[in-house]
């Protein structure tokens, strides 16, 4: 294993915590196996060396049949030795290449000493296929071969992980990509699949425990006593102390932007950690695709190229009317497929900042291998405002001396504000639920917390549409309304007030068109 020496970047509003997760990058992320640690190469499956620099990157095996092999390898991300849950001896797993009409069967074999499972997400396939465990099958048990077979019925940027406690959090995931039967609508000429998550060497046995205990365990960004002076001075102590009482009666942290930090995380692209410095190769004026996919547990990412736009046409796989934007936040477990067109002899950071701003994964374009661009420092922490805790209710109530004022003003300018109010089941009223809205807003165009005004051109829901219109034209015969509820003291989380364990079937009619509405009471 080798190292790589790298200044470290200058983060603003003290960010320590980032810098000591950076020191713990410069041990890089490289497996200590090979393909084929654990089992036989996949029938008609051809293994790809991705090109990287100081790590090693997940093969791409292509074909129709494959065959996977679960279990555990030894892995370095911070200078400390894990064991990680592997694919084929890799975490992440390898890079699955289908063809869209194809029919496609993955022997997957469990060679842990615990249940296992893999779950296709975003692939529509008969429900047996689905791989989780207690819904659509009984998961893989040790020693056993589980074969999924399934038609191919669409293509596009997709990916795979665990569906069994917290493997998925431990490296069992992977990318999918899905090529056209006619061809690329877009074509380019290569492509890049960037693969983000975040690692922690805890036991994430422990990280849940610990969440359970204190919901803010990892959060090392509260509200301090020299930041209360600052209100004193700024606004008085009248407005300063009914400022910090409205947030302890709501029960709530200014600062409650990620459940898990870059305290424990480590964040990785392509399974490399930041000064593994991962490559990917382009020949100056050539189109290069990034299929970008958030494989995290629980971060948010805020991704840009500095020097390069990024033209967004494909979202969750679904082809989209092209936008050009400098910035986009992508969520748990989404995919956008994006377009960059670099013209000069030299590198490009791909740079990708938690939205806590605790940390970063990032890695490198450029012409040749060994190139690096400058990191860029990370953005400052921002505080959460009443409109982005509270939605609509916060344009009735203001918050005393909120200094996201700023960007509470942005929010509302933007803000598609619901009709009714909506109705809260009776099962919300219980120990589980500590937070009702009643005038939730719809401000798809908002792009949230952190990314308001920030000088860039920043993706919205609101710039996504879908080529051609509807994918069906139809109205929707009914409507289904669901809240997503919680109790943030407690870290437990349900629809509707009722736990997974209580709950009873949703059901839907083969064939119907059907809206579904999600409100956000947490």
């Amino acid at each position: 294993m080798t190292r790589t020496n790298l200044p470290v970047p200058s983060p603003r509003d003290g960010m320590d915590v980032s810098r000591r997760r950076f020191v713990q990058g410069l041990a890089l992320g490289s497996m200590a196996a090979s393909a084929g640690l654990l089992g036989s190469r996949p029938a008609r499956a051809a293994a790809a060396r991705i090109p990287v620099v100081g790590g090693i990157a997940p093969p791409t095996l292509s074909g129709t049949e494959f065959a996977l092999e679960i279990g555990q390898v030894p892995v370095n991300f911070t200078g400390t030795q894990r064991l990680a849950h592997a694919i084929n001896g890799f975490a992440p797993g390898p890079l699955l290449r289908w063809k869209e009409g194809s029919e496609v069967t993955l022997h997957v074999t469990n060679r842990l000493a615990t249940p296992t499972s893999i779950h296709w997400h975003g692939i529509l396939l008969p429900f047996a296929m689905d791989g989780v465990p207690g819904l659509s099958f009984p998961g893989i048990a040790p020693g056993e071969t589980f074969s999924y077979r399934f038609p191919v019925r669409q293509s596009g940027t997709y990916w795979y992980h665990s569906h069994t406690r917290f493997q998925e959090q431990s490296g069992l995931y992977g990318a999918i990509v899905v090529d056209p039967a006619e061809g690329e609508r877009h074509p380019a000429d290569r492509e890049h699949v960037l693969l983000l998550s975040d690692w922690t060497d805890d036991d994430p046995e422990h990280v849940y425990a610990a969440l359970k205990r204190h919901s803010d365990y990892y959060n090392y960004a509260q509200p301090t006593a020299p930041e209360f002076l600052h209100d004193v001075r700024a606004l008085g102590w009248q407005q300063a102390l009914a400022k910090r009482r409205m947030w302890n009666r709501m029960r709530m942290s200014p600062s409650d932007l990620s459940d898990v930090s870059g305290a424990t995380y480590t964040y990785l692209l392509n399974g490399v950690a930041p000064a593994g410095n991962w490559t990917g190769l382009f020949r100056p004026g050539e189109r290069v695709r990034l299929r970008i996919i958030n494989g995290s547990s629980m971060t948010f990412f805020d991704l840009a190229i500095p020097g390069l736009t990024m033209t967004v046409i494909a979202a969750d796989g679904q082809d989209v009317q092209p936008v050009a934007v400098d910035e986009l936040r992508i969520g748990v477990a989404e995919v956008y497929d994006v377009l960059v067109q670099p013209t000069d002899d030299r590198a490009y950071t791909v740079f990708a900042q938690s939205i806590d701003r605790s940390g970063f994964a990032c890695g490198t374009l450029a012409p040749r291998e060994g190139m690096r661009a400058p990191v860029p420092p990370l953005d400052p922490r921002m505080r959460l405002g009443m409109v982005d805790m509270m939605g609509a209710m916060a344009m009735d109530h203001g918050a005393p001396g909120d200094h996201a004022k700023h960007q509470e003003s942005g929010a509302m300018a933007g803000m598609t504000m619901s009709t009714p109010p909506v109705h809260h089941a009776r099962t919300e009223y219980g120990p589980g639920v500590d937070m009702r809205v009643d005038m939730p807003r719809s401000n798809l165009d908002d792009p949230g917390v952190g990314l308001r005004d920030n000088g860039r051109r920043v993706l919205t829901y609101a710039d996504l549409h879908t080529l051609g219109g509807p994918i069906d034209p139809r109205p929707p015969s009914r409507t289904i309304e669901l809240h997503l509820t919680g109790n943030m003291e407690r870290y437990e989380w349900s629809f509707d007030g009722v736990k997974y364990s209580d709950a009873t079937p949703i059901h839907f009619r083969a064939g119907e068109r059907l809206r579904v509405v999600l409100v956000n009471d947490t």
